[in-house]
């Protein structure tokens, strides 16, 4: 049941193997790529409780031994005290050149665990198994790795290609609903920005995938990381076309500083959000018909998601404050704004003379919603 998808990248070309069942298997796949049989785990607390153990035992059955560091779980863990204790503990355990070190979580553990790996020694290889729907659908794949600034999200980094990622797909039955669903913004994304089909695909799958439908859940994880993959191969730094892969992140980026990266608000659903919004922004401009946002909105509504900023407790700051956070983020080039639009479902494109005022009034009127 195992399904594989290639990177070609050249010179640091890798397999992303997805299918229920990989970490009692672990060994099979990570022993290839050893120099000598062990490797350091970094994991983070709740995912060390649920699934450490099967994935020791999966690569003692092929006699590699590891050690392993847990840190706390959430996003406040993607920083500079994390990182520093991560990469000293890797020193510790005398991580060399030639030997590699396996991301085992979420998307906040991927990053900041390929980040350690890209700047120890000037760059050890590492593996990427990935336990969130998030993760195995986005972050693990592209080699895009980092951590939060106090400043805004994803700051600091590097691109650092993994040398193979392991998505389990039966890890996924492990995660809350609310953490599944999170990470089903980012499956969506994909039929918004680029496979129309695949919007149609998920609007009728959707709800069979959501209560744990094995084949569905493989083939939303193959489908997603194939997209993300072929825009990779042709835009690894992203100085074009993987922009595009940022549909709904430019407002999402924003919402999350605005609630303190904290649990009111997970990425996943502030890229769900920003999604609505974008393609909202998309009809007001005239570029895509009032049915296409009605229609992102009918079905993140129909998995139960968040949809508009008044799904998100607590207080958050007024337009011009959110506009603020948005001129944070890595996307602004010359002190403008790039949104990625849309024509379309299916058809996403990037822009860069975006009117602030039309922002501006489209944030207004969602902040106007929640009262």
């Amino acid at each position: 049941m195992t399904e594989t998808v290639h990177v070609p990248l050249e010179g640091r070309a890798y397999d992303i193997r997805i299918g229920p069942g990989l970490l009692p298997a672990a060994g099979a796949h990570v022993g290839p790529f050893l120099k000598r049989p062990r490797v350091a785990i970094v994991t983070d607390e709740t995912v060390a409780a649920l699934h450490l153990e099967t994935l020791r035992k999966g690569l003692e059955k092929d006699g590699i031994s590891s050690t392993a560091l847990s840190l706390p779980a959430g996003e406040g863990t993607k920083s500079w005290p994390q990182f520093e204790r991560t990469v000293e503990w890797l020193l510790d355990q005398k991580v060399e050149r030639r030997d590699v070190v396996v991301a085992f979580g979420g998307g906040v553990i991927g990053d900041l665990v390929g980040f350690a790996a890209a700047v120890l020694r000037r760059g050890v290889r590492f593996i990427q198994i990935p336990t969130s729907l998030l993760a195995q659908v986005d972050s693990s794949v592209g080699g895009k790795t980092g951590i939060n600034a106090p400043q805004g999200k994803n700051l600091i980094g590097a691109f650092h290609q993994p040398t193979l990622v392991l998505a389990d797909t039966e890890v996924l039955g492990t995660l809350t609903e609310r953490d599944f669903l999170a990470g089903y913004g980012e499956v969506a994304k994909y039929g918004l920005l680029g496979d129309a089909a695949f919007f149609d695909w998920l609007e009728a799958q959707g709800p069979a995938l959501a209560a744990g439908d094995m084949q569905a859940r493989i083939s939303a994880v193959r489908r997603s990381v194939e997209m993300k993959a072929e825009i990779v191969v042709r835009d690894e730094h992203e100085h074009g076309d993987r922009a595009l892969l940022n549909l709904g992140h430019t407002f999402c980026h924003a919402l999350e500083a605005a609630t303190g990266y904290s649990d009111r608000l997970l990425h996943g659903e502030g890229v769900a959000i920003g999604c609505a919004l974008a393609f909202e922004l998309s009809a007001r401009m005239g570029l895509c018909s009032q049915e296409d946002p009605s229609r992102v909105r009918a079905h993140l509504r129909q998995m139960k998601m968040k949809v508009d900023m008044s799904d998100i407790p607590g207080d958050l700051p007024d337009a011009e404050g959110l506009l603020e956070l948005m001129a944070q983020d890595k996307k602004v080039i010359d002190g403008r704004l790039r949104f990625i639009l849309a024509r379309g479902i299916g058809e996403a494109f990037v822009a860069e003379d975006v009117d602030p005022q039309m922002v501006r009034d489209l944030l207004r009127d969602a902040l106007r919603a929640r009262r």
